[in-house]
Formats: C-alpha cells, structure tokens, sequence
C-alpha cells in the first residue's frame, strides 16, 4: 500500500473542500486542473505521485490565506472513518499558527507528518 499524503492548495479547477483522491497525474490534472501562478500545492503534489505516493488533494480559495477554507479541509482529514490512513499533510504557504495547531491532533490520530516549506516554518516561529 502506497503512503497517502494530503495537500491543501489552490487550483484552476475543482470543488472548494473537497478530498480528491489522486493516485495518478492523469486523475490529478483531470480533477484539479493547472496550479495558479505563485501556488505551491499542485507543484507538490506532482513531485509525491512521481514518487509513487497517492494523494489527497483539498482545494483552497488562497493558499496560506482563507483559514475557513483550511479548518473546513482539516475536518474532513480529522474524521477516520473518511480518511482511513494518512502519512504526511502538506500545507504550502501556510505559515498562520492557528492552522498549524489544529493539525496537531490530526498528524497525532493519524501518526503522520506534517511537510512545509523553509519559508512557512520560518513565519511560523518568527510569528510564535
């Protein structure tokens, strides 16, 4: 079984809050469409599938931004009769300590991770 990595980023098409299951370029482009310029969250989500790992990909209206949109996803990921086995959450852009905290107990349930970038964790500790 493949490890199952959740991204929350923006898109050029899709359902807002929605978990699209992707375990194939073909199926993420499909549903997803292309990345916005300055997104991140395609961008990684592509390298995870080049790399053999399934995705779960939550469309956001601003990533790192509309925090609704984020806590909406994060609930979704939250309930483990949905979403049965998680390794990693990745969070692009999202630098805001009420994000990162509600994914706590999220990546504790799930024993899983959570995959920023250097940029993110800095704003993140420089904010703290």
């Amino acid at each position: 079984m493949n490890k199952v990595i959740a991204f929350l980023g923006e898109s050029e098409k899709g359902r807002f809050h929605y978990p699209y299951f992707c375990s194939s370029l073909e199926q993420l482009a499909t549903n997803l469409g292309n990345p916005p310029e300055d997104s991140r969250g395609l961008d990684f989500a592509v390298q995870a599938l080049m790399y053999e790992r399934d995705v779960i990909y939550f469309r956001v209206n601003q990533e790192g931004f509309n925090i609704k949109d984020y806590i909406h996803s994060l609930e979704i990921l939250k309930d483990k009769t949905k979403v049965k086995k998680l390794d990693a959450i990745c969070i692009p852009g999202v630098g805001d300590k009420e994000i990162i905290l509600k994914l706590d107990p999220i990546c504790k349930s799930h024993k899983s991770i959570i995959i920023t970038t250097q940029k993110d964790l800095f704003d993140y500790l420089l904010f703290e």
